[in-house]
This record gives structure tokens, C-alpha cells and sequence, in this order.
């Protein structure tokens, strides 16, 4: 059987769309636990109230199509995600309307509107032992992961593994980035929650992919394909090769690989379909191998200095882009560790605060904060990229 499969798609045609995912979930196995009245939770990256077109949200399109393939199984069929913010009713009634996923309903499924919350005790975890999730996940008996392939300021990459992170309420997620605060601590705790909900197949939206300063701010890029795996470190290998990243600039997938989740190289996957036929030389990654170069573990004293020097120079942090910032706060309000100030109608960054989590980043409504890495990184890797994209695609 294969581990992993990447089907051609390029666009958002309703009837390619749904071809293609339907041989994709085939590829890997099909649904060997859905039949009449199974209860199936549908986790999509709903992010933020973004139209469809930014590549911010897994595409209604892709949502649509896996609902009518379960339906058609006689599933019955819930899709939700608590992004950043209120997990209520009337702020995910906003990103629902905004991000198209109405669309699901019209193939019997159900808009999650229940905003309880369970709490999960998990001894085998590495780091999140106990944690708070959303409680609609409790009512399925099945979880299916459907995520977009994108960038991401912290983890590099956001797609299976990161996507199930929306099972942290959203006004909770920043205490997990301050309780989890280094790059490899969160990974970690990225791939308890993945280890202990463990969805039936994780499904990725890669017709168009976002890069750049992703995951809310970023420039669409087509990329052209759907992939499926029972396995989402292994869909994320995949997923990084395509985009021109190795396991180790991805902090879940070093995590994952060091626990045995997933191989690091993808020749070592199974994988259905020409993956090489949607590698992208020049996609405009963030990722750059940041503190997992320099953990300082070595019993060497000097190489320990050496390490945290280097770390401090060449990691990536946020940056403000004044003339973007609209002074709404939303920064200030979502960062953990309270670094964020508004003074003369611009956002200040306290760096002696500053955990580099990217929340401000990540949820900036205006995308005026920036991934930013130091010019001796850039000068290292070669130089900055020069290419535009425009902000729509398709």
C-alpha cells in the first residue's frame, strides 16, 4: 500500500477537485473505518476570515468535495477549526462566511457550533500531557486532517502536523506558545496532539500553496497537486520536499523523525504519484534551519557560547512594517508574553520580552509584521529572494 499520494489538480473546478481527492484518499487506502452513521470531524485550517483565493484557507472546494465522498458513504459529517481569536459563535460564523466553507452544507455536512471544551490527559506525550481541546472532536469517531500547504513563521512549514493545533481553543494558544516557547518545545508538543487525536488520513490542499510570510500574510503560489497519507509527518515530508525544505529545517519533522514517526527522506517513503513533477526550486520559503542548528548540548563550554551567539544572530524574528501597522492591537492583545505596545499608533516590539513565537505575525490583519532574518543570514544563504508575486492566484 502507499504511504503517501500527490494527484495532479490545477484548480479549483468542483469535479477535478473532487477526482482528484477521491484517488488520492483511494492511493493510500481508502476510508477502512467509515461506513452508514459513522460520525466524521473534518479539522480544516480556517485560520482567519480570509477569502478563498489568498491561499489562507484549506479551499471550500476541497472541504466540499471530502463531504460529498463521505456522504456518499453514508457518513455523517462535521468540518470545524478554532483559529486565533473568541472560539464562539459569531467569530467563526464570520471566517465561515468569508472563507466559503458554506459550501460544505450543501453536501449534508454540519458547520461545527459547538464550542465546549475537553481536557486530555496523554501520559505517553513528550511535553503536553494535559492540554485543553475543542470538544466537538469528542463526538467523532473519526478525525479526518484537512490542511493547506503554507509557510510559517515559526515552524516553517504549516500543513498536516501543524494544522492540529486548531484543536487548542483559539484564545488558549497563546499560553501553549509561552508554556512551549523554543522552536523544538513546540514541535514537540505539535506532534503530542497529533499522536493523540491521530486522524484516520490527513489530506493537504496544495492546488495553490502560500509562501512567503505565511501562514495569514504570505503571496499564493500554484503548486498544483492534492496529497493523502494515514500518516501526517510522512504527507509532510512530501509536502517540504515539493517546496524545496529537508526535514531538519521543519521543527515537527525533526521531532517526528527522532521519534520514529517518519523517515527523513522521502526515497524512504512509498509515495504514489510524480512528486518531482510539483517540486518548486525558488518557493519563497521561511524556514532556515534556525535554533536546531544551535542547541547548545554540547559539554563544550566555548562551542555552548559559540551556539547561543550564533542563535541570537542569525535567527529569524518579528519585524513591524510601520507604514502597514493600522495600530489596532490585535498584536499586542495575542502575544503571550505581553511585548507588544502601541505608542504613537504603531506596534513596539520589547525584544527583551520577545519569545519569537510569530503570533503577532501569524495574526496581524494587515500583514505588517514580518518574519525578519538578520543580514548575515541572508548573506549566508545567498541573499534575499527578488521575485514578486501578486496576492491572488487562480
Amino acid at each position: 500500500m502507499y504511504e503517501v499520494s500527490v494527484i495532479g489538480c490545477d484548480n479549483y473546478e468542483y469535479e477535478k477537485v473532487k477526482s482528484a481527492v477521491l484517488e488520492a484518499i483511494e492511493s493510500v487506502g481508502g476510508f477502512e473505518n467509515i461506513k452508514t452513521g459513522t460520525k466524521v470531524a473534518i479539522k480544516a485550517n480556517l485560520v482567519a476570515s480570509a477569502a478563498p483565493d489568498t491561499a489562507t484557507t484549506t479551499h471550500p472546494a476541497v472541504l466540499a468535495s471530502l463531504c460529498d465522498i463521505l456522504a456518499e458513504r453514508g457518513a455523517e459529517v462535521v468540518v470545524g477549526d478554532s483559529p486565533g481569536g473568541l472560539y464562539n459563535g459569531p467569530f467563526l460564523e464570520k471566517i465561515y462566511k468569508t472563507s466559503g466553507v458554506y459550501e460544505c452544507e450543501k453536501y449534508g455536512a454540519k458547520l461545527n457550533r459547538d464550542f465546549s471544551e475537553s481536557k486530555a490527559l496523554f501520559e505517553e506525550a513528550k511535553v503536553a500531557k494535559t492540554f485543553t481541546y475543542t470538544g466537538y472532536l469528542d463526538n467523532a469517531d473519526v478525525i479526518i486532517n484537512a490542511c493547506k500547504l503554507k509557510t510559517h513563521g515559526m515552524m516553517g512549514l504549516s500543513c498536516a502536523a501543524k494544522n492540529m493545533f486548531g484543536a487548542i481553543p483559539g484564545t488558549m494558544k497563546p499560553e501553549y506558545h509561552f508554556r512551549y516557547p523554543s522552536y523544538e518545545a513546540f514541535a514537540d508538543m505539535l506532534v503530542d496532539i497529533d499522536e493523540y487525536f491521530k486522524p484516520e488520513l490527513s489530506i493537504c490542499d496544495a492546488v495553490v500553496g502560500m509562501e512567503g510570510n505565511g501562514p495569514t500574510a504570505g503571496n499564493p503560489r500554484k503548486i498544483g497537486c492534492i496529497l493523502a497519507s494515514k500518516n501526517p509527518h510522512k504527507l509532510d515530508i512530501v509536502a517540504a520536499t515539493i517546496i524545496g525544505l529537508s526535514y531538519d529545517s521543519v521543527p515537527t519533522l525533526a521531532s517526528a523523525v527522532a521519534r520514529g514517526l517518519t523517515p527523513a527522506k522521502i526515497e524512504e517513503i512509498n509515495v504514489f504519484g510524480e512528486y518531482k513533477k510539483y517540486q518548486i526550486s525558488d518557493y519563497d520559503n521561511i524556514a532556515v534551519k534556525r535554533s536546531l542548528l544551535f542547541k547548545g548540548t554540547s559539554d563544550n563550554v566555548i562551542k555552548n557560547i559559540f551556539g547561543s551567539i550564533a542563535k541570537a544572530v542569525l535567527n529569524s524574528r518579528p519585524k513591524l512594517k510601520k507604514k502597514l501597522c493600522i495600530g489596532c492591537n490585535k498584536c499586542g492583545r495575542i502575544c503571550p508574553a505581553k511585548a507588544i505596545v502601541i505608542k504613537n499608533g504603531k506596534a513596539e516590539i520589547d525584544r527583551t520580552l520577545c519569545i519569537r513565537c510569530f503570533c503577532c505575525q501569524e495574526f496581524c490583519p494587515v500583514g505588517a509584521m514580518k518574519v525578519h532574518r538578520t543580514w548575515l543570514a541572508r548573506m549566508l544563504e545567498g541573499g534575499k529572494s527578488k521575485r514578486k508575486k501578486s496576492k491572488k492566484l487562480l
